[in-house]
């Protein structure tokens, strides 16, 4: 039976081998990208088929070692071989230094091919989404079909005869060619589906195909390390390093049943696979999945539609109705398909920048750094029309210029109808509808206005030149608001500079204006007060003059009366008068009666003043 199993083996890798070569060919004959996949995988089936088939030689050797040396222990007696070294058993020897170095090294780079092939293929699938040469798929599609029903045939045998003899190393390679099978086929109906007018059906499957074995790179780094601290115990036959549970599941699904059992008996203590609902459920499992799927396909007659939504019924592909918010029934998927679509949300993209949230979070951003990743656009110059209409000088640059503006746009959707049917991929188009317009505005307004103090005018304008293009197209959306935002010069250090040179210069020859403005103000000003000031001086001046003189003309007048009624009097009083005036700061001395015998003494001594006299004196410290 040895000898049987290891036939087997060398039958499923010829198989391999002849299934990966016939297939990389047909996949550079047709351009597949699910055939290029799954010859990767047909080529990493080859190398399991091969490390398994050499594993099963070597166990067949020591085997067969074995044999002999007890075929000669019983006929020359067991004294000839007791002795336990290493050099009476080389096939022994043999197997156990493959299973110690070749085949962990073995699995590391299966691991690499895994990785790497699932990398690279979706990077390769990405950038080539359309790669099938549609002349040559109907023959791919039947050549692929022919290798999916080989392998199954040849696999499903092989399977089986692992599961029976119960051989760990005819499984690996086995559950490869089963499952190489599946993937056959799934390339084939993913060429199928190219020519029934789906043509990223390849694409899609590619990338199924490369989950696939980004999920058995997983599955080997996972066993790999775990195999570092798997517990030896001897005696005891380990599972292939190179055997993928995740390809023997992708083979042979049923087998989730019987990895659930054992399972579940583990981790209760008892046989649970042998309880009439798991026997029930492992019998009905056909049943089962038909009601799940019936409930499934159910499930899809009900459809709810969110507020602010608008959903579009269609069936069998074409429109028949606009669902608004609420719950709605329908025919089954995909007889009735929804297409949800936010009718009051107030959606939005730029022109002109790709946000960056970097640059969006900085406080403060130059001219001379970029505010994002930024465009650049033609604006008319008027002063340099002005310039070479003046000069007559042709050798002077054009009077266009560039501006770099950030340009966000509102829109909401209002015919959803029209939305979807009237233009195919909406968005793509209005947003370059919106890039026409602000190009073809830009170019016939004058760049320092629109730096300036026609921002708002100019947003207002691109906003109904735009609402009119999108009107023409049958587009059904309204634009909200269009908005200039971050309008500077290209960020080039020479421009920016420059025009900031220019501004700057700009703002000092107005300072300076404003600076002379102020000082003239200021000036007049202060003339026309002192102007004031002096003729009000003037004025004030001259008014008491008068009323001096008038009022010594009015003193002179009533001193002629009392002069004439008492010359005497009058000279006497007006005598006393002047010298009371005359002696105000002199020292006067009053004598008051003639008739006695006083003494009068006269100190004509200046007398010290009382405040000289009595000083406070205070000690400093």
């Amino acid at each position: 039976m040895e000898r049987n199993i290891q036939k087997n083996g060398l039958v499923n890798l010829a198989v391999a081998l002849l299934i990966f070569l016939a297939g990389f060919g047909v996949t550079v004959f047709a351009g597949s990208l699910a055939g290029q996949t799954a010859a990767v995988f047909l080529g990493l089936g080859v190398l399991i088929a091969f490390i398994s088939w050499f594993q099963m030689r070597l166990e067949e050797n020591e085997r067969l070692e074995k044999l002999e040396l007890d075929e000669l222990a019983r006929s020359r007696g067991a004294s000839l071989f007791e002795s336990k070294d290493g050099g009476s058993f080389p096939a022994q020897n043999a197997r156990l230094q493959f299973e110690k170095y070749f085949v962990p090294g073995f699995a590391v780079l299966i691991l690499l091919l895994e990785a790497g092939g699932a990398w690279l293929l979706w990077n390769w699938s990405g950038k080539n989404v359309a790669s099938l040469k549609e002349a040559n798929a109907t023959a791919a599609l039947s050549l692929f079909a022919i290798f999916a029903l080989l392998l199954f045939l040849i696999g499903r045998f092989s399977v089986t005869i692992a599961r029976l003899e119960n051989h760990r190393l005819l499984r690996p390679g086995a559950s490869f060619l089963l499952a190489g099978a599946y993937v056959c086929a799934l390339t084939a109906l993913g060429i199928a589906g190219v020519e029934a007018k789906f043509p990223r059906a390849d694409f899609w499957v590619a990338r199924g195909l490369c989950v696939l074995l980004g999920l058995m790179a997983v599955e080997s780094l996972l066993t790999l390390l775990l195999e570092i601290y798997r517990p030896r115990v001897k005696g005891k036959i380990a599972r292939p390093l190179y055997e993928s549970r995740v390809v023997g599941i992708f083979a042979q699904p049923e087998s989730l049943f019987t990895t659930a059992a054992q399972t579940l008996d583990y981790q209760f203590g008892f046989k649970v696979s042998e309880t009439w609902f798991f026997q029930a459920a492992q019998k009905n499992l056909a049943a089962l999945l038909l009601i799940q799927f019936a409930a499934l396909i159910l499930s899809t007659t009900i459809v709810f539609v969110d507020a602010g939504e608008q959903a579009v019924l269609e069936h069998f592909g074409r429109p028949v109705a606009t669902l608004g918010p609420g719950a709605h029934f329908k025919l089954p998927w995909p007889a009735d398909k929804i297409y949800r679509f936010r009718t009051e949300q107030i959606q939005s993209f730029a022109v002109g920048y790709t946000p960056d949230a970097q640059s969006e979070a900085a406080n403060t951003v130059l001219w001379t750094v970029p505010h994002a990743k930024e465009e650049n656009f033609i604006v008319a110059n008027r002063a340099l029309v002005t310039s070479q209409t003046t000069s007559n000088d042709n050798s002077k640059a054009q009077a266009v210029g560039l501006i770099t503006v950030s340009i966000p746009i509102q829109f909401q959707i209002t015919n959803v109808m029209d939305w979807v049917y009237k233009n195919s991929e909406p968005d793509a188009l209005l947003k370059d509808l919106a890039t026409r317009e602000v190009i073809h505005y830009l170019a016939g307004v004058d760049l320092n206005d629109v730096l300036s103090q026609g921002r708002l005018q100019a947003a207002d304008a691109l906003r109904e030149r735009l609402q009119s293009s999108v009107n023409a197209r049958s587009l059904g959306a309204k634009i909200i608001f269009v908005g200039l935002q971050d309008i500077h010069p290209p960020t080039d250090k020479e421009v920016a500079a420059t025009y900031e040179k220019v501004v700057g210069a700009e703002q000092t020859r107005l300072a300076k204006i404003l600076d002379a403005e102020a000082a003239a103000i200021r000036t007049n000003a202060l003339a026309g007060a002192q102007a004031f000031t002096l003729t009000n001086v003037a004025d004030a001046d001259r008014i008491q003059k008068v009323s001096s003189a008038f009022a010594r003309a009015a003193l002179f007048t009533n001193q002629i009366p009392a002069f004439e009624a008492a010359p005497a009097v009058y000279r006497q009083r007006l005598y006393l008068k002047n010298f009371a005036a005359a002696t105000k700061n002199a020292r006067k001395y009053v004598l008051l009666v003639t008739n006695t015998q006083d003494v009068v003494i006269f100190d004509l001594e200046d007398k010290i003043r009382d405040d000289l006299l009595n000083l406070s004196i205070t000690n400093s410290p």
